[in-house]
C-alpha cells in the first residue's frame, strides 16, 4: 500500500488508515475485531485511530493487536468524559484519559494524542492544549493533535501547537480543501482525513436510518454526481481516491466491522490517482450547488 509522510511528524504512513468508531459502537466480538485488525496489518496498513469514546474500541485494539505494536502507528483522541467523574475538557479528566488510553491500548506510547473536536473558546484559554504538550513532554505521546473542522480547527492551526489535523474531506464535505488545508500545509501539519468516503450514504439508494449520515445523504442528493451510478465498488473508489487527491493529506481513516473490507480497499486503489480533470469535476459540482454554504461536519 502506498506510503506518504505525514507532515512535519515524520511518520511515513499508509494512505489508508483504520478508524476504531465501527468496531467500538457496534459492539463488535474480540473475535471479529482480531481478525479485522490482522488483516488490515496483513494487507499493508499501518495507522490504527481511535478515541476514548469509542465505547469499548479502545481496549479491543489493545488486545487483538498489542502484539504487532511496532507495526503500526497509533493514533487515539481525548476529550469526552466517558465514564470519568468530571467534565468534559477538565484539564484533569484529560490527564486521565491519556493514563486511560494507554492501560486499554496495551502500549507504554502513543504515536499521536488529538484534541477531539474541542471549541475554538476552549482552544484559546490554553489549558486542554497544555496537557497534551505535558503528555508528550513525559513521554506518552510522541505527537499530539486536533481533531475537527471549521473555525475551530484554523484557530488549532494558527496556534501553531500542534503537529497534526484530522478533519473531514470528501465529496459531499469540501469545505476544508480551501479553509484549513492550505493553512495546515503552510505550518507542515500531518493531515488526516476522516470520513473520506462521505460515509458511503448514498449506498443504499435511501435515505440511511442512522441520523450521523443524513447531512451528506442530503447533499449527495442535489451533488447528483454521474459516478455515484456506477457499481458501489466503482464509486467508492472514485470518492475514495478524491479525498486522497486533497492537498496535504497523508492518511484517510476508514472504518470498517467486516475483516475481508481491508483487502477491498486496498483493491480500490489500484487504478491509482484520478487525474486532475477528474478531480475538478467533482469540485466544479461541489462549488456549483454548496453555494459556499455547506460546512464541514465532525
Amino acid at each position: 500500500m502506498e506510503k506518504r509522510m505525514l507532515g512535519k511528524t515524520g511518520m511515513e504512513v499508509s494512505v489508508l488508515g483504520f478508524g476504531g468508531a465501527e468496531i467500538g459502537y457496534q459492539g463488535v466480538p474480540f473475535e471479529q475485531a482480531r481478525q479485522l485488525l490482522n488483516k488490515a496489518l496483513d494487507a499493508g496498513l499501518n495507522v490504527i485511530d481511535t478515541a476514548e469514546c469509542y465505547r469499548n474500541g479502545e481496549e479491543l485494539i489493545g488486545r487483538a493487536a498489542s502484539g504487532r505494536r511496532k507495526e503500526f502507528f497509533l493514533f487515539t483522541k481525548c476529550g469526552h468524559a466517558s465514564g470519568l467523574d468530571l467534565p468534559d475538557w477538565d484539564p484533569r479528566m484529560l490527564e486521565q484519559q491519556i493514563d486511560r488510553s494507554l492501560k486499554r491500548l496495551q502500549t507504554d506510547v502513543l504515536d499521536l494524542v488529538q484534541l477531539h473536536g474541542c471549541s475554538k473558546d476552549l482552544l484559546e484559554k490554553g489549558d486542554v492544549i497544555r496537557v497534551l504538550e505535558n503528555a508528550r513532554d513525559a513521554g506518552k505521546t510522541r505527537f499530539i493533535g486536533y481533531s475537527g473542522d471549521g473555525e475551530d480547527a484554523v484557530y488549532a492551526i494558527g496556534s501553531g501547537r500542534f503537529d497534526t489535523l484530522q478533519t473531514s474531506i470528501n465529496i459531499a464535505d469540501q469545505e476544508a480543501i480551501t479553509l484549513t488545508l492550505p493553512f495546515a500545509q503552510e505550518k507542515q501539519m500531518g493531515v488526516i482525513a476522516k470520513r473520506p468516503i462521505a460515509n458511503a450514504a448514498w449506498k443504499t439508494g435511501s435515505k440511511p436510518q442512522d441520523k450521523y449520515h443524513h447531512v451528506y445523504w442530503e447533499r449527495l442528493q442535489k451533488l447528483d454526481y454521474e459516478f455515484l451510478k456506477e457499481t458501489l465498488s466503482d464509486a467508492i473508489s472514485i470518492a475514495l481516491r478524491f479525498t486522497l487527491a486533497a492537498p496535504g493529506v497523508g492518511t484517510a481513516i476508514v472504518g470498517t466491522s467486516n475483516p475481508d473490507r481491508w483487502a477491498e480497499n486496498a483493491r480500490l486503489l489500484e487504478s491509482g490517482a484520478l487525474s486532475s480533470e477528474e478531480v475538478e469535476m467533482i469540485r466544479d459540482r461541489w462549488r456549483e450547488v454548496s453555494t459556499g454554504q455547506w460546512v464541514g461536519q465532525g
